[in-house]
């Protein structure tokens, strides 16, 4: 039957085919991060996404603690991170100013996608109505680049700065196996997201390849 979704109808899905070789991993966002998600994805085993504003606590902290215990409830004991994946968008610069001038764009047009579908927490319904309106977003005190950077969500900067954040990150959540790092968030040129994954490939990648030995 037909659905309303996400301010659509929703007439069709596309079902992905049982995988040939079992078991798999499977990973779910959390965005709400209701009791009743987190209980039935414990229950059948499906892992967790949450954003990066987990970095430096907050709400997001809050939803690291609550999956924990949810995992406890259901028999799972981990520490905290674990069964986890923190997405964290990045952007490699000389200087974390600069890495801020030059993703500004991509981050902005990122919120125009996103906010409408409630991945952006905390935006009100007129918040939301402005995105899309260059003159009224400017003074609609939306979320910024700085925001961002200040709430963990994104790390820029040089590739140490970057090392560094992504280090704190491991140690604040010791259960943590896994990041997916973004650096092709909405509207970003090929040629940047190459160039900028060749610098965490070069530059920050080793790190962690060598601590893992």
């Amino acid at each position: 039957p037909e659905v309303p979704y996400r301010g659509y109808t929703l007439k069709e899905i596309t079902l992905v085919p049982r995988p040939r070789t079992l078991p798999v991993e499977t990973y779910q966002p959390l965005v709400s991060a209701s009791p009743r998600a987190m209980d039935f994805m414990a229950k059948h085993g499906i892992k967790g996404i949450v954003g990066g504003g987990a970095a430096t606590g907050g709400a997001s902290d809050a939803v690291m603690k609550q999956w924990k215990e949810t995992l406890a409830k259901h028999g799972k004991e981990t520490e905290l991170g674990g069964d986890l994946i923190v997405g964290i968008s990045t952007f490699i610069d000389d200087t974390e100013e600069k890495a801020i001038a030059h993703a500004k764009k991509y981050f902005e047009e990122n919120m125009k996608m996103f906010g409408p579908l409630g991945f952006v927490r905390g935006l009100s319904e007129d918040q939301i109505s402005a995105l899309g309106r260059g003159s009224a977003a400017r003074s609609a005190g939306l979320p910024t680049m700085e925001d961002a950077v200040k709430a963990g969500a994104w790390i820029v900067g040089p590739p140490d700065r970057v090392t560094e954040r992504l280090m704190e990150l491991q140690e604040r959540y010791p259960g943590l196996e896994e990041v997916n790092v973004g650096a092709s968030v909405m509207s970003t040129e090929t040629s940047v997201i190459l160039e900028q994954l060749d610098a965490f490939g070069k530059d920050v990648m080793p790190k962690f390849k060598a601590q893992a030995k």
